[in-house]
């Protein structure tokens, strides 16, 4: 595939993800984030398999990066769900 195909994709997805999040009002987020960390989830699989079948060591590396990417992604909507979830409570 042609690079600069690649980053339009990218920039593409970068701004409809925006456009989408932008609109969600604020009393679906709390739902929302529970299912994007099942997603988040996937990622961290897919993550794994990815730098387990890696051949080189460059692409070990980028796996490994994103495993902790994905792993941080991860805990930080459970801790941004677990003190929204809080915030109803009282």
């Amino acid at each position: 595939m042609n690079a600069l195909f690649l980053i339009v994709v990218f920039a593409v997805a970068t701004w409809l993800g925006y456009k989408v999040i932008s609109e969600v009002p604020s009393l679906l987020h709390t739902p929302l984030m529970s299912g994007t960390n099942a997603i988040s989830g996937v990622t961290i699989l897919g993550s794994l398999v990815s730098a387990a079948l890696a051949v080189n060591q460059g692409s070990k590396v980028f796996g490994f990066i994103a495993i902790v990417l994905a792993c941080i992604n991860l805990v930080g909507g459970f801790v941004v769900t677990d003190r929204m979830l809080r915030m109803f409570k009282n």
